[in-house]
């Protein structure tokens, strides 16, 4: 195991003689993690199961295990989409996208307003 300063942790999974250049897998274990995660010595010297999707990961394949329970067959913690976080809370009454549809104050919108919409064609008297 390799520990950053900045708390990430990267577990080996290729053989000591493996140069790390050569060794085209990693597990990274993110410093927000940790605590999910816990002691990852404990796990020295076994061979583990670890669960998770497989990722591209700076010119090698890697797997992020932020949960123990990765190694007990249980999947990944969830990773919600940051850009679907931005403004909103899983509490709040109003609806995470900005629609002026579902606004209060759109006063039920259709398609087309009524200022916007065309008059129907009038059939010619006969």
């Amino acid at each position: 195991m390799v520990e950053l300063p900045d708390g990430t942790r990267y577990l080996d999974v290729c053989s000591p003689d493996t140069p790390d250049a050569e060794c085209r897998f990693t597990i990274i274990n993110p410093w927000e993690d940790r605590e999910d995660v816990g002691d990852l010595r404990k796990f020295r010297d076994m061979d583990v199961h670890v669960r998770g999707i497989i990722r591209p990961m700076h010119g090698r394949a890697g797997l992020v295990l932020n949960h123990v329970r990765q190694f007990y067959g249980g999947p990944p913690k969830f990773a919600p989409n940051p850009r679907l976080l931005h403004g909103f809370a899983g509490e709040q009454e109003r609806p995470p996208v900005s629609d002026p549809n579902l606004r209060s104050s759109g006063g039920h919108r259709s398609f087309m307003s009524a200022r916007q919409q065309e008059p129907l064609a009038q059939k010619p008297a006969k």
